[in-house]
């Protein structure tokens, strides 16, 4: 299984809402991760960040169903904006340097 961080804005009408209802939103993340077959890791609020809201680390089987989650947060009306970025390990970095190391690429005029 694969790492993924998911990073969500929600709409201010969304926040108003959470404010007059407050209700743990981590959990309902979970649930839909765990329903596309996958982990969730960490997950909570980020403050004083206005490119995230909502940050979670999920552990899931393949891409198909880390878009899933992408997809199904954002239909839920909810949010403005969801960034689900791919996690590698620091083993999986170090063999991806070695490999470009020796890929040949050029930059141009040079």
């Amino acid at each position: 299984m694969s790492h993924y961080l998911v990073q969500a804005v929600y709409k201010p009408e969304a926040v108003i809402a959470l404010a007059k209802n407050p209700q743990n939103r981590v959990e309902i993340v979970r649930q839909t991760v765990e329903k596309l077959g996958g982990r969730l890791e960490s997950g909570g609020l980020v403050f004083g960040d206005v490119e995230s809201e909502l940050v979670a680390i999920c552990e899931m089987p393949d891409n198909v169903a880390a878009a899933a989650l992408s997809i199904s947060i954002s239909v839920g009306g909810a949010v403005k904006s969801v960034k689900t970025t791919p996690l590698i390990t620091g083993a999986e970095g170090l063999e991806a340097m070695k490999k470009a190391a020796n890929a040949g690429y050029r930059a141009p005029g040079l």
